[in-house]
């Protein structure tokens, strides 16, 4: 056998004349080439990632018998260049692409990633390193991706939101308040027409958008064709009576050629917004409606539908704000990021940290939560909260979140005792006393919507 190690080297009369002209090969990097496996060549503590390094944040627990630096160094070798055993060769670049795990603090550790690994403009393929095989090797017991800091050079092969929340707010001619929104509940069911009826009243109580829910589509008794032509009629008497912009986010998702047709027609009826499940069409064909839906003129609406099957552990999986964070570098101009105090989980730490990663341009580092970004061009995206809310939780959401978000209030506005228009009336009255800085007991007073509002919920939480 015939050995190189950066110079060529000739065996007694083994190595062939063959191996004098290819180009020397190296050995692997360690001393002992018997062992079965070299995953500690994937940690050095005293390494310092450069700043063109994709750094990454996981929370690992290793599985029985597997040190913590062992396990560590797994998930760097299996999110880049390595396998389960020792190699006889490799050539020399490899050393330059291998990910190095730099900083383990207890269950944390932090890896850095060179550039070189991932190809340009394609979320799909990090996904399928930083988030791929790892998450299945049985010396990890648990397995987190927390967050990934993504330097300039990545970055600047994304394209990012089109409109970023200036331009939304622009195009809707809304300033000072939240953009607001409901679903027809229940979520599915209605035809077309009872749809985009619930949808107008939902705009004359003041609403700027009516929205579908993530299971609406084109079913047997509400076709997509028809909801389209049914919401646009109702949507051109609502901006007549009331001299407002009035929109929808209009389920488009299916197989990204369906989904093509479908914001076409979106467009050609004067719609400015479509709506994808974001998770369940895959980053893939998000990135590909980014930019179609782009060239039409057309705002993403991000619905999260699935997210919970991989965020909801706190010890396994990827973090919801990651994956705010790859729909923000892709181009969605808004996405579902919880209410903290709704029916869904999530903390208000949490909230908070969306917001963050999706409103601000340079997004400070929290411990063992969050990595600090520097968004450079990439616009902003609207935080969109959403899930069990009425008129008695809208302050406690804009004390976590501001104005500047995308508020969904849908069963606390249909439920209202005297129907949608007047739950979405109450709701923009508990905005405005929030806005005024009075309570809503206060406001009520001269606000019967939001009086009758309060006097069937109150400030119940749902559970």
């Amino acid at each position: 056998m015939c050995f190189a190690r950066g110079t060529r080297l000739l065996a007694k009369g083994i190595c062939t004349i063959r191996t004098l002209i290819i180009p020397p090969l190296t050995l692997l990097y360690r001393e002992n080439q018997m062992a079965i496996d070299w995953y500690m060549d994937f940690v050095d503590t005293g390494y310092v990632p450069g700043k063109d390094e994709l750094d990454a944040l996981f929370y690992f627990e290793p599985a029985a018998g597997i040190s913590t630096e062992e396990a560590a160094g797994r998930i760097a070798s299996e999110s880049s260049t390595g396998t389960w055993t020792t190699l006889h060769t490799l050539p020399p670049r490899m050393k330059d692409l291998q990910a190095t795990v730099y900083d383990i603090d207890g269950r944390y550790v932090r890896i850095a990633y060179p550039p070189g690994l991932w190809e340009e403009g394609n979320a799909a393929q990090l996904l399928s390193g930083i988030a791929g095989n790892i998450f299945g090797m049985k010396a990890i017991r648990n397995l987190r991706l927390i967050d990934v800091s993504l330097p300039a050079g990545y970055l600047q092969h994304f394209r990012g939101p089109h409109f970023g929340m200036e331009g939304i707010r622009k195009m809707m001619r809304v300033e000072g308040r939240p953009l607001t929104g409901a679903v027809p509940k229940p979520k599915v069911g209605f035809s077309a027409r009872e749809h985009a009826e619930i949808g107008f009243e939902t705009w004359m109580g003041g609403f700027d958008f009516v929205k579908d829910d993530e299971n609406l589509t084109s079913t047997s008794f509400n076709r997509f064709d028809d909801r389209v032509r049914e919401l646009t009629r109702m949507r051109d008497r609502a901006e007549q009576a009331t001299g407002d912009v009035k929109s929808a986010f209009i389920n488009i998702t299916a197989d990204t050629e369906t989904m093509k047709e479908r914001a076409k027609m979106l467009a050609e009826s004067g719609w400015n917004y479509a709506m994808i499940d974001v998770v369940v069409a895959g980053t893939a064909a998000v990135s590909t409606l980014r930019d179609y839906c782009s060239d039409l003129g057309l705002a993403i609406h991000a619905h999260r539908a699935m997210h919970a099957s991989f965020d909801r552990n706190p010890k396994h999986g990827i973090t919801m704000q990651f994956l705010a964070k790859m729909m923000r570098m892709i181009g969605v101009s808004q996405i579902h990021t919880g209410t903290a105090v709704g029916k869904l989980t999530g903390s208000k730490k949490e909230a908070r940290i969306l917001a963050d990663v999706l409103r601000e341009r340079r997004v400070k580092e929290v411990r063992h939560a969050l990595l600090a970004q520097d968004w450079g061009a990439i616009k902003s995206a609207f935080p969109v909260s959403s899930g069990g809310l009425h008129p008695g939780l809208v302050p406690d959401v804009l004390v976590i979140y501001g104005t500047d978000l995308v508020l969904l209030v849908s069963g606390g506005i249909h439920g209202h005792p005297k129907g949608t228009r007047a739950g979405a009336t109450a709701t923009m009255q508990a905005i405005e006393a929030w806005r005024e800085g009075v309570s809503l007991d206060e406001k009520a007073r001269s606000s019967p919507e939001l009086a009758q509002s309060l006097e069937k919920w109150g400030y119940y939480k749902p559970k």
